[in-house]
C-alpha cells in the first residue's frame, strides 16, 4: 500500500532526488567561522554575556526571594532566607549595571 500525500508547497518547488519520495531541505548559512577581529570586538561581546548573565540570575534570584517571602508565612528564618535572596538580587543588577564600566576599565588595563 502506497501513501500519495502531497509535500508542502515550499517542499514541492525543490528538486528532488531520483527515486526519493521527499527531500530534506536543511538551509546552509555561510557565515565567518567564530572569530573576532580585535580584542576590543571580544571585550565588547564578553560584555554583552556577562551583562545577559547576571541580569538572568538576579531575576532568578528575585523571583526565588519573592517566593520564600510569600511562603515564609511569618518564620523568622525563612524571612530571613528571602530577606538575602533578594539582597542578592539587588546585588546581581547592580553588577549587571556596573558591568561595561569594569569592561572599560579592564580595556584601559590591557590596552584596547
Amino acid at each position: 500500500m502506497k501513501l500519495n500525500c502531497r509535500p508542502p508547497a515550499w517542499l514541492r518547488r525543490v528538486p528532488r532526488p531520483p527515486g526519493g519520495q521527499f527531500l530534506l531541505a536543511v538551509p546552509v548559512i555561510a557565515s565567518r567561522p567564530l572569530a573576532a577581529d580585535s580584542i576590543s570586538q571580544v571585550l565588547s561581546n564578553t560584555t554583552l554575556w556577562i551583562i545577559g548573565i547576571l541580569a538572568g540570575l538576579a531575576t532568578l534570584m528575585l523571583t526565588l526571594g519573592g517566593v520564600r517571602y510569600l511562603l515564609a508565612n511569618g518564620d523568622p528564618a525563612e524571612v530571613e532566607k528571602a530577606k538575602t535572596a533578594l539582597k542578592s538580587a539587588a546585588i546581581g543588577y547592580a553588577l549587571a549595571i556596573l558591568a561595561p564600566v569594569i569592561v572599560i576599565v579592564l580595556k584601559g588595563l590591557v590596552g584596547g
